[in-house]
């Protein structure tokens, strides 16, 4: 049957004819002119669109080749673990347990075949470009000549990376010290001559490129450009114990802990008990070295 839109088609753009010919012949030309013209309005999601470059072939396995074999072929690793270290900004076991646990949470991260029978990115290389963006901070077609992905496979893998992460990890790691974690740590840093110390706290700024033009103002301090602040406690090992980010550049390392939730246990009577003496003095409450103090 056809609709009012195929009529209108038809009548202005069709029906050139004059009355003289057969209606029958006019009717079955029309109706296989609309149908094609429908068909063409579908869009079409099978590759590149007419009029667009071809899909690059980035040679998928000769990427994972490379890169398994600079650094994580067993005992042959072209890198040593200090250059893997350097590269990735952690060791090449952590990396080793974080790609793991992501496969495991999300089969993303698993080779597969495509509807061809091609085998896609491996999970080194969605590891990998995921944890470098992440590391450098670098754009998502940055690291496409090394692991040989796309800039939207980037993207996709960094997001699902983060989520992946945060649910694998997140109960471990995201979270606060416990009783027993601050007994240790009090044990830790009183050998290291620092008795009743729970760790280091500072502030660093992170440029804002994008910030809008209505939230520059609040963003810009005493740093060129736009900056958010985040603030973080980390013990000896490295490990982040609280983190606090996105408060506005016009606030300083000081007033920024008024807003901050790092002492919230200790106002609401919650945090772990703390008891040392120090210089004859007895103390019930710990403390952070702040501003760059991290003792060796």
């Amino acid at each position: 049957m056809v609709d009012s839109g195929d009529k209108s088609f038809y009548k202005n753009v069709i029906d050139t004819s004059s009355d003289d010919e057969s209606d029958d012949d006019l009717l079955r030309e029309a109706t296989l002119l609309i149908h094609e013209h429908n068909v063409a309005q579908i869009p079409v999601y099978r590759g590149s669109l007419p009029g667009r470059a071809l899909a690059l072939d980035r040679k998928r396995e000769r990427g994972h080749d490379m890169l398994f074999y600079d650094y994580f072929h067993y005992n042959k690793a072209l890198f040593t673990p200090q250059m893997f270290r350097c590269h990735f900004r952690m060791s090449r076991p952590l990396f080793n347990q974080i790609m793991d646990g992501v496969k495991v949470y999300d089969d993303y991260f698993i080779a597969k075949q495509d509807a061809v029978g091609k085998v896609g990115l491996s999970s080194y290389q969605k590891c990998t470009a995921a944890i470098r963006m992440l590391a450098y901070g670098v754009a998502s077609d940055y690291v496409d000549e090394y692991v040989q992905m796309s800039e939207s496979s980037c993207l996709e893998t960094m997001y699902r990376f983060c989520r992946a992460v945060i649910a694998v990890f997140g109960e471990e790691f995201l979270r606060q010290p416990t009783a027993e974690d601050t007994a240790r740590l009090l044990l830790i840093n009183a050998s290291r001559g620092f008795p009743g110390m729970l760790g280091s706290i500072d502030c660093m700024h992170w440029e804002w490129k994008n910030c809008p033009f209505g939230w520059q103002g609040s963003y810009k301090g005493h740093f060129e450009g736009c900056t958010a602040i985040l603030e973080a406690v980390a013990s000896h090992d490295t490990w982040i114990w609280h983190s606090f980010f996105a408060m506005a550049c016009s606030h300083n390392d000081i007033n920024v802990l008024q807003r901050s939730p790092v002492f919230d246990r200790l106002t609401h009577g919650q945090s772990p008990d703390v008891d040392f003496e120090f210089n004859g003095h007895h103390y019930n409450k710990g403390y952070y070295l702040a501003d760059g103090i991290y003792p060796p």
